[in-house]
């Protein structure tokens, strides 16, 4: 258990994971494949209500990427299924928690027994206005980042928008997640120090976070040892530690 402070003032209100290890850890324990993502999903409860708890306002978790319809496709159907029937189990408790639940990615790619149910967990949840949990699901930030460049140049070609005004704002709100402000901190489970086609736009500034742990294993305490490693550290976003510093004065007199 970590001892480090936790600021209350500096929550990240942003919080993307990648879910990683759930297989690895069930060979580990002598189990199938399928035993580590039914883990899997009491961490994602567990996280979500930790999240919540301490006032972050959306949780973004890599839940299946483009890449893994490329799985075998035994591991798929139970994914799916266990990705649906869980979400419907837990879908009162978010209520009760006001935790809303919304997803990115191409959610016409999945059957349509697990999408129509989804959007009905959807619907259930609309009216919470607690924590956005937002499942990437059948995501991949270069599907992402194609679909609003093919927009981008759909609107162009009809006339509806100059091309020279397209800047960085308005790539941003063709985006996925334009709802959302992108992540503050990004973590990844299991080892392995790399991104994985996850949120690649809106991860620029973002901190990361790596931990060995499956995600299995990983507590709530992992996750305010994540934080607290967040705070501190100095954001830039490109100025100097100095500048950084009078802003901070400058703000603290304001409020004074």
């Amino acid at each position: 258990m970590s001892n480090r402070q936790i600021d209350p003032n500096r929550i990240p209100a942003h919080i993307a994971i990648i879910m990683d290890g759930n297989g690895r850890w069930a060979r580990e324990h002598g189990h199938e494949r399928s035993y580590g993502h039914e883990n899997g999903v009491s961490t994602v409860r567990l996280i979500t209500e930790a999240a919540s708890e301490l006032g972050v306002k959306y949780l973004t978790l890599y839940t299946f990427s483009t890449e893994n319809w490329n799985r075998p496709q035994a591991e798929v159907d139970i994914l799916m299924n266990l990705i649906v029937t869980s979400i419907e189990q837990q879908t009162p408790d978010l209520i009760k928690n006001n935790v809303r639940l919304t997803a990115i990615g191409d959610m016409d790619r999945l059957p349509d027994f697990a999408r129509n149910r989804l959007y009905r967990c959807f619907d259930d949840t609309a009216h919470c206005t607690g924590l956005v949990l937002c499942l990437a699901l059948s995501y991949s930030a270069r599907w992402e980042i194609t679909r609003a460049c093919r927009t981008l140049a759909t609107e162009a070609a009809q006339g509806t928008l100059n091309p020279d005004d397209i800047d960085d704002a308005m790539v941003a709100a063709h985006m996925a997640t334009a709802s959302m402000p992108d992540p503050d901190l990004l973590i990844r489970t299991a080892g392995d120090l790399r991104i994985s086609n996850f949120l690649l736009w809106q991860i620029a500034y973002s901190e990361l976070y790596f931990t060995d742990k499956y995600w299995p294993e990983f507590t709530p305490d992992d996750l305010r040892e994540a934080i607290a490693d967040y705070q501190g550290r100095e954001r830039r976003f490109g100025k100097t530690g100095d500048q950084i510093k009078n802003e901070n004065r400058t703000k603290l007199d304001e409020n004074a």
